[in-house]
Parts: structure tokens; sequence; C-alpha cells
């Protein structure tokens, strides 16, 4: 019998706001995040409603991490100090490296209907903490999707997906942290059994129906977060059908020091981050 991976800890989110009043779940983040490095915070938003999201997130800082943002639903443009434009619509996703610095937007591209999806804040080596910014759009057409024999739908967003079946390579791939990012849809009675390198630290999170992961009783439900251990197989059954995030990473044991946007080792660097922020000189 090979190892399985443990579950160490459930996590449930808690609702707040950010931006210009944008309402969301932030299912981590804040304290404590030294338990989740190289991933540093993940929100989820998700709302008919407009007024929970039509403000929006002005322009704002950021340095020292990179952001993911997943769009399931709805239309957001992106805007930023490097001159990029990008529309981030239904299944694409806007990877975003701050690096030294990056002044950006994302405004909602709609008055109504529905807005939902996740942001992913990964934390950068401090080797690459001011280093030169990026951004890239990718639209849902460039991101690899795959079925695997049992029905279950694999979106490939970084990473590798691999079964022991199928082997499919994301549409990113990063240094350092070695990020995997796989949005699972398992249909009632699937099971799955994607591979997570050993020494990545892997978090599942599960925002429709419920999973149980294999040598855990309990099963996991919407809403719940688990951090699992570093080794071992993973196999994962869902009775009733399931969609859930499979986010795993290379841990970088780096001191972590974060000021809202700004993200670095030192309290020094972060006085530093204020300083040329508010002496325009961030991005430069």
């Amino acid at each position: 019998m090979p190892m399985l991976r443990k579950v160490l800890s459930t996590h449930v989110g808690q609702p707040t706001s950010d931006g210009a009043g944008v309402r969301l779940i932030r299912v981590f983040g804040g304290p404590g995040i030294e338990r989740f490095d190289p991933f540093l915070m993940l929100d989820e938003f998700g709302s008919v409603n407009p007024d929970d999201y039509i403000a929006g997130f002005p322009p704002h800082p950021h340095r020292g991490f990179e952001t993911v943002t997943y769009m399931l639903e709805g239309r957001m443009r992106h805007e930023d100090h490097m001159g990029n434009v990008g529309l981030l619509g239904s299944g694409g996703v806007q990877w975003m490296t701050a690096a030294r610095g990056v002044i950006h937007s994302e405004m909602p591209e709609q008055e109504e209907g529905e807005m939902r999806g996740f942001q992913l804040w990964l934390n950068l080596p401090a080797k690459a903490k001011l280093g030169d910014a990026s951004y890239r759009d990718i639209p849902p057409a460039d991101i690899p999707r795959l079925q695997t024999a049992q029905g279950v739908t694999v979106v490939v967003i970084a990473g590798e997906f691999d079964d022991g079946e199928v082997q499919q390579t994301g549409v990113v791939q990063r240094p350092d942290t070695e990020p995997l990012y796989l949005d699972l849809h398992l249909p009632a009675g699937a099971s799955v059994s994607p591979s997570v390198p050993e020494g990545h630290r892997p978090l599942l999170y599960v925002y429709e129906g419920s999973v149980t992961v294999s040598g855990h009783a309990d099963s996991i439900g919407a809403g719940q977060l688990v951090r699992l251990s570093e080794q071992g197989a993973l196999s994962l059954t869902s009775t009733a059908g399931c969609r859930v995030l499979l986010i795993a990473g290379k841990p970088l044991n780096e001191p972590i020091v974060q000021y809202g946007p700004f993200v670095m080792n030192t309290r020094e660097e972060i006085e530093q981050a204020m300083r040329d922020f508010h002496a325009n000189r961030l991005t430069a």
C-alpha cells in the first residue's frame, strides 16, 4: 500500500470586502500564512448582485509576489502602468508578476449577471522580488482541458496533470515555487488520482459539492479548504459530484513580512516599498 497524503488542517473562509467594496470570501490569508507557503492568499468571489462587485478594484499597487485570477463567470478589465490592457472573461486566467512593482486596476465589464472566480497570491523568492514586472492574459482556448476515463474534467492552469494514464502540461510553468493549479470537476461516483510532486505543499478547496480524500474519513464540503501533507499519493472521490481546486507548490521557506499589497522578507523592505510608493517610484 502506498503512503497516502494526510489532511493536516481544515479551514473555512471568512466574508470580507476588498478594493472599492467588492464582497468576497477570504479562503485564507493574513496571520499564519507560513502554513500555506508558497501561497499567500486565496479569495473566492461570486455574486449575481451587481452591488457586490460593480465598484471593482480601482488603481492599486503590488510588490513582491504574483497574482493569479481565474474567472469562472463574468468579465473583468485589467489595466496597468506598463500599458497592458486585458479583458478577463469566463474561463480565462490573468497571471501577473508584480515583482518590483505594479500599479493596476481590475474593473467589471458588466452591470448585471454573475461575477464568479478566484484570486490566488503566489509568493516570489527573495532573489526575484525586485525583478521585472510582467502580465499575461490567457484566454480559455489556450488553457488545456481534458477528460479522464472516469469522466473527470481537468482544467490544467499551471504545472502538470498526471494520473498515471493521462499527462497534460499546463499553460503556465514557474521556477522556484513550481506551482500546480488544477480545476477538477468530478461527476457523481467518480475518482481521480492526480500526482503531486513530493515535498510540494498541496491545498484542496471545494467550491461545489463534496469530496473524500483517501485515508480521511470525513468528506470535505463546499467552502472548505484542507491542507495536505507533503508526501504520499492523493486520491479523490465524490459520491454526488463536486468541483474542486487542487493547488500545490514548493515551499520557499523564507521569512514572510506582509503589509497590505506588499510582501517582502523583512520589515525594512516593507518600509522601503511604502517609501517608494509614496514617492511614485514603486515601478521605477
